[in-house]
């Protein structure tokens, strides 16, 4: 396994990670999630990430009573959760004070930590002004409950603007973007951030490195009974994900997959790692053998020199241009 750094920041994560979205306690139950945490932990998965929204707490829930068996050190591996969706209550959404400090104490019980590593805030909340969530973050860190904290699909002005406030203030800054990253979704990784990279030494936790599975080509024919997509809370996201653009190029860049002898799921995994500005690629997995798998990502990146991955994103078509002034 390789060990990033989380932008400028000291902590070090696993260059590939594992996540909670849609498969813990909606895909898989507790079994099954013991089993894929505790083999992501034997390849070097030192990070694992879950947020309050994902099956209503649930996912915390079964990921904490794993970590809590495990008997693992708590300095070997990170933990991080998003806040935004905590419940139905008026407060109970948003990045106001109150909600920020009342869902990372409530994730905690549900984690079964006293303590997160790092806290992102889920998406973000335009009925909030971000100096009281800048100042509510600051305060989880000054308290211990939280170690670090980001961002997630925010804009880049967005982030500067925190990061300004917390730098006037003398608070504590947002160091890290949590944003969907993939062959079919480029821009904001890519030209957005560009400028939090290199002025504010900004990392990223990038999830979705699959596009939920059409980097697969399992979508290709149709919708596999059991898949994401099948999932009746999926559908808002099938509506948008199977595009036939986006199958035309997962179809041009099978050959590529089959020349370096790995799957498809390997070959979109390991481009994602080659963005020297991704600090952990999120991944998930219903299966112990699907995460095995997906950790030889690694070695598949291995193989992606300058010349293939110009290759790749001639198949691609789509590498975003600067914007210009």
């Amino acid at each position: 396994m390789e060990y990033r750094r989380v932008g400028n920041s000291g902590l070090k994560v696993s260059a590939l990670s594992l996540g909670a979205w849609v498969t813990m306690r909606n895909q898989i139950g507790q079994d099954a999630t013991a089993e894929c945490i505790h083999a992501a932990y034997e390849e070097g998965v030192s990070f694992f990430y879950n947020a309050e929204a994902y099956a209503g707490g649930q996912a915390e829930q079964a990921m904490g009573w794993v970590l809590a068996k495990s008997g693992w050190p708590r300095t070997s591996y990170v933990v991080s959760t998003k806040i935004f969706w905590g419940g139905e209550a008026p407060n109970e959404t948003g990045l106001s004070h109150k909600h920020v400090m009342e869902g990372v104490e409530a994730a905690l019980e549900r984690l079964q930590l006293r303590y997160v590593d790092l806290c992102f805030c889920h998406r973000p909340d335009p009925e909030t002004p971000i100096e009281e969530t800048v100042r509510a973050m600051d305060v989880l860190v000054r308290q211990g409950k939280v170690f670090y904290w980001g961002t997630s699909e925010w804009t880049s002005a967005d982030i500067a603007i925190a990061h300004g406030i917390a730098k006037d203030h003398g608070l504590t800054p947002p160091i890290v973007e949590q944003p969907q990253y993939n062959m079919l979704s480029r821009r904001r990784v890519e030209i957005e951030y560009l400028p939090l990279y290199k002025k504010l030494g900004y990392g990223t936790t990038t999830w979705s490195p699959l596009a939920s599975g059409v980097l697969t080509g399992k979508y290709n024919d149709g919708i596999p009974k059991g898949s994401r997509f099948d999932l009746p809370s999926m559908k808002w996201l099938a509506d948008t994900a199977l595009a036939e653009e986006s199958f035309a190029r997962v179809r041009a860049l099978m050959p590529v997959a089959k020349e370096l002898g790995c799957t498809m799921a390997q070959l979109a995994i390991a481009w994602c790692t080659k963005n020297p500005n991704v600090s952990t690629v999120i991944t998930g997995a219903t299966r112990k053998d699907q995460v095995i798998e997906n950790m030889k990502s690694l070695d598949v990146a291995k193989k992606l020199d300058a010349t293939m991955m110009k290759r790749i994103d001639d198949l691609l078509g789509n590498v975003p241009e600067p914007d210009h002034a």
